[in-house]
């Protein structure tokens, strides 16, 4: 039985997204430790969405933690996406999944998860951007911006591709890639409305200090949500 409430679907899940700031990435069981505190403090500080992105522990472990990232996620109004694994998606009742280029396919996820659920995908040079628009996705993130050790070997596509994605990208997108609050804001003047990080929230001493931060750089931008 799916622990979201019953309005989160399809519609709904989409203008959750479409109005989103803030976006992260975090592990089952981040610095080894229950993910409770951290995402819970996340939240509070304003984080939209959140992703488990875990490739290390054992698929009952993950799904263990699961149900704290779907449980504090529904508290707070929040998207729990899954990565890389439509069918791990589908058992820890997450409102979808994230794939890279070369995780399943788009079409994969889409005919495991359904219409409702929400797919994003990773684009790292124009030529994938420009891929994703006749691809099924929801979003697409865009990056990394800056080299990362969370995206080891994969290099750094600079502030420009922002640039490009800002007037390319026909629905929400994420910057994404060694973001923090110290340089968020050249993320935003680049034309990102979205970013998502790891690092600048999970390793944070104040997790919601550092959300609410990096909700911050938005400012500029005004009340109204993003769109797309």
């Amino acid at each position: 039985m799916s622990l979201a409430s019953p309005d989160a679907k399809g519609p709904l899940r989409r203008e959750r997204l479409r109005t989103a700031r803030l976006y992260l990435c975090c592990e089952a069981r981040p610095h080894g430790e229950d993910p409770e505190p951290l995402l819970r403090a996340a939240l509070d500080g304003g984080v939209d969405i959140v992703q488990l992105r875990e490739k290390k522990l054992p698929r009952r472990e993950i799904e263990t933690s699961a149900q704290t990232f779907r449980r504090l996620c529904d508290t707070h109004t929040a998207l729990f996406i899954v990565n890389d694994d439509p069918d791990l998606a589908r058992a820890c009742n997450a409102d979808g999944v994230h794939v890279g280029q070369d995780d399943s396919s788009v079409a994969d996820a889409r005919a495991i998860l359904g219409s409702e659920a929400i797919v994003g995908l990773s684009t790292h040079s124009k030529a994938q951007i420009e891929g994703s628009a006749s691809a099924e996705v929801d979003y697409v993130s865009v990056g990394p911006i800056w080299e990362t050790p969370t995206k080891q070997g994969r290099p750094a596509v600079g502030l420009d591709l922002i640039r490009h994605a800002a007037t390319a990208v026909p629905r929400p997108f994420f910057a994404i890639g060694g973001i923090d609050a110290s340089n968020a804001p050249e993320v935003v003047d680049a034309g990102a409305q979205r970013i998502c990080v790891v690092r600048a929230i999970r390793d944070a001493e104040d997790p919601t200090a550092a959300a609410e931060e990096l909700r911050n750089a938005f400012a500029p931008l005004g009340e109204a949500a993003p769109g797309g």
